[in-house]
């Protein structure tokens, strides 16, 4: 592919992946305002709990297969559907029989997880349904296609909103409170567990592969080392949820989530974007053009610092709309949640290159290392300080894995892509901005709204030029 049509099929179907995940992710966003009138504190946060518990199970149960498709797309060229196709049967056979070992320990299970026959019965068909959500996103996503992944998502997620929140509005109605969360449980996960096994029938008879003892072995020796790795992101993002539940309460576990939700803006974003970046990376390392990936990430470091930096400006009305008057105490927990979701953003460019290069041991010792870290961290901190403490315990967390990827990148592959210390520069200047600009919640709202302005303004005139001038150099640069 000429590498002026590479930039433009790259740029292409990035804005659109960009803005339709976006689209599709915000609809969560979006509705998290009805569900925190819909449902108490407590049952809000009892909700993201159960959810924090499906997005550690899932790697684990599927050997995070669907991890090496990315890398796959460069190895298997033509047959990359086929491998698709038998990789993702693998994971099946895998969860089938996980699922039989937890049912032989169902009572152990259930107590451990906090959960009840039907949370555990969907959660397990929501995790054999959502591994074929993400076998195919990864495949569409690196042959630099969108409309079948996004049509399958917009379809997956509205119906499940729309039915779960109708369904908690009836037992609202009716006076049903103790079963709303059931209500909301069924309403958004049955519709997705339908819509996953059809997407898993579409690619099985797309890739007309199930079995490949070839495929199975270039998927387990490339992702099992990951599994540790997603394993303990996964264990960071939700461990102090699951743990201020158990350790200080329910309340307060809503409160945290609904932090959680205001984070997730820029989380959307971040991952969005990176989506769209990653296919268009790898194909640049792959045609030895690592010079020209430096630039454009530095600009979009700085762009989306400005923008978590938005969001903690902002959080009071943010949260007052998502959660109401009831959840305003999770304003003080937004800055260091957003510094922790920027700092692992920051630390893709890190981990990248090196499982570019196959090296996905290390980046899994990285990872498990911070998540180590970050749970010792989250025991004594929020002990000491309050359920408040495990916002900044999993900022500090990522800025350590960070600070390890960098350096592994370097060690491992013997190149550097983004020197460590332009990251660690934009790194520490966005968290002392976001931390310091929390005290403005105590000022009157037209200062506040003053620094927003000249904050835009600054966007507009220093970062935004930047932007839109990679955006055009990655369109019409010409083959060397």
């Amino acid at each position: 592919m000429k590498d002026d049509s590479l930039n433009k099929l790259a740029v292409k179907s990035g804005i659109f992946f960009v803005v339709c995940q976006m689209l599709i992710r915000g609809i969560s966003f979006a509705t998290t305002p009805i569900y925190t009138r819909l449902l108490s504190t407590e049952q809000f946060g009892q909700i993201r709990v159960y959810e924090s518990w499906l997005q550690i199970a899932v790697p684990i149960m599927s050997l995070c297969l669907w991890r090496s498709v990315e890398r796959a797309k460069y190895d298997m060229r033509e047959k990359f559907d086929s491998y698709t196709s038998a990789v993702q049967n693998l994971s099946y056979i895998s969860i089938a029989l996980m699922t039989g070992i937890c049912l032989l320990f169902k009572p152990q299970i259930q107590k451990f997880c906090g959960m009840d026959d039907v949370m555990l019965y969907t959660a397990f068909g929501y995790i054999f349904s959502y591994t074929s959500v993400l076998y195919m996103n990864r495949r569409e996503k690196q042959s630099m296609r969108y409309k079948f992944a996004t049509v399958a998502s917009v379809l997956l997620v509205v119906p499940a909103t729309v039915i779960s929140i109708g369904w908690l509005y009836i037992g609202n109605v009716r006076g049903e409170f103790d079963q709303l969360v059931h209500y909301r449980i069924l309403g958004f996960y049955i519709p997705q567990i339908i819509g996953g096994l059809i997407i898993a029938l579409i690619m099985a008879v797309q890739g007309k592969k199930l079995f490949s003892l070839k495929y199975w072995k270039y998927g387990l020796l490339y992702s099992i080392p990951l599994i540790p790795e997603v394993l303990s992101i996964q264990i960071m993002n939700q461990a102090d949820k699951i743990m201020i539940q158990n350790m200080v309460g329910e309340w307060e576990t809503g409160i945290f989530a609904v932090g959680t939700t205001v984070s997730f803006i820029i989380w959307i974003l971040e991952d969005s974007v990176w989506s769209a970046w990653l296919p268009w990376f790898f194909e640049k390392i792959s045609r030895g053009e690592e010079a020209d990936v430096e630039k454009p990430w530095e600009t979009v470091m700085q762009g989306f610092g400005m923008i978590s930096w938005f969001v903690v400006m902002l959080a009071p009305e943010i949260v007052w709309i998502l959660g109401g008057r009831k959840n305003m105490a999770a304003i003080w927990v937004i800055a260091p949640m957003v510094t922790g979701t920027l700092f692992r953003f920051y630390s893709y460019s890190y981990t990248a290159i090196q499982n570019y290069y196959k090296k996905t041991a290390q980046v899994a010792l990285g990872t498990m290392l911070a998540m180590v870290v970050n749970v010792i961290l989250n025991y004594v901190c929020i002990l000491q300080f309050g359920y408040q403490a495990a916002a900044y315990t999993t900022a500090v967390s990522y800025a350590f894995l960070l600070i390890l990827q960098g350096w592994q990148e370097m060690k491992i592959t013997g190149q550097r892509i983004i020197p460590l210390c332009t990251t660690l520069k934009y790194a520490a200047v966005f968290f002392i901005l976001n931390l310091l600009s929390m005290a403005a919640y105590r000022m009157p709202w037209y200062a506040r709204y003053v620094l927003i302005l000249a904050g835009c303004a600054f966007s507009v005139k220093k970062i935004a030029p930047q932007f839109l001038g990679i955006l055009k150099n990655i369109r019409t640069k010409k083959s060397k």
